[in-house]
């Protein structure tokens, strides 16, 4: 009789690395999308249909700024590489024209923002490991996302952020200076 592993099941314990990951990675049959950070395999949930609204409403702004005509992109849920040890993959992430034309070379980009949407899975200490990856790769901006309370906590380094709610205008400066919109609109 055969039987199958689950990822947790199969999860080896000694890759160090992102290319130990990603090798491992390529020989599995697992579904679905995972980060790695320093050794541990975590699996990324899929964005849910409930937070479809806030992709939609995000990439339909995005496609009318400055930044979308020079050929950059706002994209869901693609690989952001920290370092050797760390790879994240944000729900919603900007990667600039050059950055992309990299990634067809091959080489592994890092974020300049990253968006995240809250979910009920996430504790604060996921939510505080995260940022601080993402500004450890280099990213300029982070957006964390709760659905919920309808609020956007915007940092500007892992240790400095302000929340936005209803009537507040939120812009991604400095990054893409042009997206800009009210907390209420993206919840209407």
């Amino acid at each position: 009789m055969v039987t199958s592993l689950s990822i947790e099941e199969a999860l080896p314990t000694t890759l160090t690395t992102v290319d130990e990951f990603e090798a491992w990675q390529q020989q599995q049959s697992f579904e679905g999308s995972y980060e790695f950070v320093r050794g541990q395999i975590i699996k990324k949930e899929s964005m849910k249909q409930n937070e479809a609204f806030i992709c939609k409403f995000l990439t339909r702004l995005f496609v009318r700024t400055e930044a979308f005509r020079q050929d950059d992109e706002l994209m869901p849920e693609m690989d952001s590489y920290v370092d050797g040890a760390r790879k994240r993959v944000p729900d919603l992430t900007y990667f600039t024209a050059e950055q992309l034309a990299q990634m067809r070379q091959g080489i592994r980009v890092k974020t300049l923002f990253a968006i995240e949407i809250l979910s009920d899975s996430e504790s604060y200490e996921d939510v505080l490991d995260k940022i601080q990856d993402y500004f450890d790769g280099g990213a300029q901006l982070v957006w964390y996302i709760a659905p919920k309370r309808e609020k956007i906590y915007v940092y500007t380094s892992p240790d400095e952020f302000k929340a936005y709610k209803e009537t507040d205008v939120l812009s991604a400066s400095p990054v893409i200076p042009d997206l800009q919109f009210t907390v209420q609109e993206m919840f209407a």
